[in-house]
């Protein structure tokens, strides 16, 4: 439970006074109207505790857990549920949708450890809690049906969820707005392009309070996307009239996702001659559209769009506004940006300093580092892959060390580490050192990038036969390589005179539609 409040008491409840539960109820929901969960579950806890008087009901139960739920307090809305077993005999289908909405929104937003710590014993596989809840219940609405299957789609089981939105279905429970919105990111995980447009049919004959919410269309509009089926997106889109701001953003993102800004800027003028007003996810589309097309006019007119239509400009856009002109190789209008910015997070710094490191500015880059500790910010893993791409490049050993050193010390594991560190001391000519992380290493977990890393860094250092050895163990372990691995291994192969494997190699590369390739 709670720490209890301060001997002031709110004005409302008085120790060992008669109150109504309507009262206490619209006190607790006043509460979460007002995005104060914390002190709604305060309110519970002062209640439970000094008065013997004033017994719960469902709806004081499904608000509490409501608050549970908004402030991920686990262990609380544990103490609830078990109140409401011994309080309740009979509890509602509001008791138990809030329950299920309490579990799915907690135990999506935690891992095993922290699970473990309030559970003794517990698997998050196969002992879960949402479907354990969803079976004791007797009787389910469309509401306990649409918590469930969001519930897997947030843990990606997506086929799972598929299978549950069919058993609503077959039970005679018609899918409401939400239904859809849930079940659409489902589809596009499983790329099932079939289903997809059986699942819009389905949509389409649900009546007008599916078809002509905005949530819905700008779910469908995404999961086309996101299936690359970007006519069906349009046709949506274009069908949708009139549209919210939502819709906009949902359709140029899509055109982003699949790696087309120009129609994604086209779609913005598009929008801004509409008359329509942008939000901060726009200019950030826009923005990123740019930085894709690397077309330093556009990014200024943009540039100069955005501050006049934005009174304050939020963080998140200044930093895409970093990462804009540094796309457009523009590093010194963009670190005049930085400079001047009266508030940065670590999100502004990594930018910054991978914008030099990527445009060959890498002492400049190591030196932002310096300044971003002494400012107080911890570097991650976004500044140290930045850091090690720059020691590479300079052949500096000691900066590599001591950010391995920096790496084993506290702990930091990413993706792509051990390619970044491989590739580092391969670049550092510290080979032997490349050679023992690369061992050390998982055979059966190692990327494509790893392998390519430790195939570049042997023969880099005129290792051709060590080098050719890496790439066997490779295709033994059934990983494709791609062009950057036969850009690597084709030489090697010139060198030992080794016409035959070179003549496979190149056989591999037409087979696979490589050499064309400017690096084979």
């Amino acid at each position: 439970m709670p720490t209890r409040p301060t001997p002031c008491r709110p004005p409302a409840f008085r120790h060992n006074s008669p109150t109504k539960n309507s009262s206490l109820n619209t006190i607790i929901i006043g509460y979460i109207c007002n995005n104060m969960p914390h002190e709604a579950l305060l309110f519970y806890s002062h209640m439970k505790s000094c008065s013997s008087l004033t017994k719960c009901d469902s709806y004081t139960y499904s608000s509490v857990l409501k608050a549970c739920a908004l402030s991920r307090h686990f262990r609380i809305g544990k103490a609830v549920h078990c109140h409401f077993i011994r309080g309740l005999t009979y509890p509602s289908r509001i008791v138990y949708n809030a329950l299920l909405n309490f579990y799915a929104t907690c135990l999506s937003s935690m891992d095993n450890k922290e699970i473990g710590g309030y559970i003794e014993g517990f698997d998050y596989v196969k002992h879960d809690l949402v479907c354990k809840v969803f079976n004791m219940m007797r009787k389910r609405d469309v509401v306990a049906w649409n918590t469930v299957i969001l519930w897997y789609v947030k843990t990606e089981r997506y086929l799972e969820a598929v299978k549950l939105f069919r058993n609503m279905m077959k039970t005679g429970i018609k899918q409401s707005a939400v239904s859809f919105v849930n079940i659409f990111p489902a589809i596009s995980g499983l790329e099932d392009y079939n289903n997809a447009e059986v699942l819009y049919g389905m949509l389409l004959k649900s009546g007008d309070e599916c078809v002509d919410n905005f949530f819905v269309v700008s779910s469908a509009i995404s999961m086309f996307a996101e299936l690359g089926c970007l006519d069906f997106a349009r046709k949506i889109f274009y069908n949708c009239s009139p549209r919210n701001i939502e819709i906009w953003n949902t359709m140029i993102g899509g055109y982003l996702q699949n790696n087309v800004p120009v129609e994604g800027i086209k779609l913005f003028i598009q929008a801004m001659e509409s008359g329509t007003v942008f939000d901060d996810v726009t200019f950030l589309s826009a923005l990123i559209a740019v930085s894709q097309l690397q077309q330093l006019h556009l990014a200024k007119q943009l540039h100069a769009y955005v501050i006049k239509n934005e009174r304050k400009l939020p963080l998140m856009v200044a930093n895409a506004i970093l990462v804009m002109y540094s796309r457009c190789s523009s590093i010194h209008t963009s670190f005049e940006i930085f400079d001047k910015m009266p508030v940065r997070d670590v999100i502004s710094w990594n930018t910054m300093v991978s914008a030099f490191v990527q445009n060959g500015l890498d002492d400049e880059g190591l030196l932002l580092v310096y300044e971003m500790q002494k400012q107080g910010f911890l570097v991650d893993s976004v500044t140290v892959t930045a850091i090690l791409s720059a020691a590479s490049n300079l052949r500096n050993q000691e900066i590599g060390k001591q950010t391995h050193a920096y790496l084993l010390r506290h702990g930091i594991k990413f993706e792509g580490m051990d390619s970044y560190t491989i590739d580092m001391y391969a670049k550092s000519g510290l080979i032997r050192n490349s050679q023992i992380l690369f061992e050390k290493s998982n055979s059966s977990n190692r990327d494509q990038a790893t392998w390519n890393a430790m195939i570049a860094g042997l023969a880099q250092n005129g290792l051709i036969e060590e080098a050719i050895v890496v790439f066997r163990k490779m295709l033994q372990q059934n990983v494709v390589p791609n062009a950057v691995t036969l850009a690597s291994v084709l030489p090697a192969c010139s060198l030992m005179g080794n016409i035959d494997f070179g003549k496979q190699l190149h056989g591999f590369s037409v087979r696979n539609l490589l050499d064309s390739n400017v690096f084979v």
